[in-house]
């Protein structure tokens, strides 16, 4: 074992504590899938991210994305959460962007004054859910099939389903049964994920809230900020004509967490941007 550098990053908040938390291992040479594993199964965080020189031209660095259990190709939080730590512990971009090396391929990261922000990678699969799931889900979520605005398929790598209420407030009241939505893995590879968001009221500083469901262990658990999940609602939902070019979305309030992602169409792409803050920095022994 070695000592290496290390970094807790709060991501999509500047203020610590308020946001989903990263653990960032800022040289991970010479570490097996299974030490990576077994450190991030260890911090009880949602991901660690561990930071490789690149592979592939252009990139800037290489970063390896685990959560409980398993290697995830994308995420949302551990890109920006990462790409804070790269930078804060000097890294230098080659270019006008950021690029960021990961199993989905480059991911462009640009500044966007205090914020960090991803061009949202494209859809694996989009389009309208089958009928039978919106069905079950609703009722998994423990509203009506009419609550459902909107539904659409959101996979950028973790297979989101995405639906839209009619308000901040009904998202707000969701009981999720892990009963009802863990029957729905039965046949499917992978993990199910359900990602919700409705519209706020205009006195709140977000245009929507979002909460973000998936089953673990056996229970439901509810993701604090989610930026894999926001990346593909801001696709389907634009795309759409469901929400403007630019907003705002909270996460977290049921958590009594503060997160607040920047959804901003620019040309072909479409970022994912927030402020994060680092609350714990040294070394750990891997």
């Amino acid at each position: 074992m070695t000592r290496r550098p290390f970094q807790q990053v709060d991501v999509f908040t500047a203020t610590p504590y308020r946001g989903n938390p990263l653990a960032v291992v800022l040289d991970a040479q010479g570490l097996t899938d299974a030490q990576m594993q077994r450190f991030t199964d260890w911090t009880n965080l949602s991901e660690a991210t561990f930071l490789l020189p690149p592979t592939q031209p252009g990139a800037d660095y290489r970063v390896r994305i685990f959560c409980p259990g398993r290697e995830l190709p994308f995420a949302g939080h551990p890109t920006l959460g990462s790409a804070h730590a790269w930078l804060a512990a000097g890294g230098q971009p080659r270019g006008e962007h950021l690029v960021q090396e990961c199993a989905i391929g480059l991911v462009k990261i640009r500044r966007d004054g205090e914020r960090l922000a991803f061009a949202a990678p494209p859809l694996l699969r989009s389009g309208p859910l089958p009928e039978d799931e919106v069905a079950l889900i609703a009722r998994g979520l423990g509203i009506a099939r009419g609550d459902v605005v909107a539904h659409a398929w959101c996979d950028n790598g973790p297979g989101w389903r995405g639906l839209l209420l009619r308000d901040a407030a009904q998202v707000l009241a969701l009981t999720p049964d892990p009963a009802i939505l863990a029957g729905r893995d039965v046949g499917v590879v992978g993990p199910t994920k359900v990602g919700v968001v409705a519209p706020h009221g205009a006195a709140h500083d977000a245009a929507f809230e979002v909460r973000a469901f998936f089953p673990a262990g056996g229970a439901m658990r509810e993701d604090p900020v989610t930026g894999s999940l926001n990346a593909a609602l801001a696709q389907w939902l634009i795309g759409a004509g469901l929400a403007p070019d630019r907003y705002a979305a909270a996460q977290g309030t049921a958590l009594g967490r503060a997160g607040r992602v920047h959804v901003a169409r620019d040309g072909a792409d479409i970022w994912i941007g927030g402020q994060s803050v680092t609350c714990i920095q040294g070394e750990v022994l891997l």
